[in-house]
């Protein structure tokens, strides 16, 4: 199977500055989140990260999703930046996260 799985908010948290912009450098990893897809991805599944970070504010957040996946040990397929900014994603295939993860 193929999976796309979402970063923030999914496998961690979504921690804000004073602004109330998100502070990537803050964020903390749901591990047994993390866990849970590496195993699907130890079982042979395609895991596609792919996360919207940078998509509004135009700031590249490749160096520091790339050092949080390696420090976080999550294990992918592939890792893509600049997904759409969105207020909801419609989709048939769509699970959220605290029903994937019961």
């Amino acid at each position: 199977m193929i999976f796309i799985v979402d970063i923030d908010g999914t496998i961690c948290s979504m921690e804000f500055d004073s602004n109330g912009n998100v502070d990537y450098a803050k964020t903390k990893p749901y591990m047994d989140r993390i866990a849970k897809i590496n195993q699907l991805f130890d079982e042979g599944h395609e895991i596609h990260y792919y996360t919207a970070r940078g998509s509004r504010s135009g700031i590249d957040r490749t160096e520091i999703t790339h050092k949080q996946m390696n420090d976080w040990g999550a294990k992918y397929t592939s890792l893509q930046l600049r997904k759409p900014h969105y207020d909801v994603w419609i989709d048939d295939k769509s699970v959220h996260p605290e029903h994937f993860f019961k």
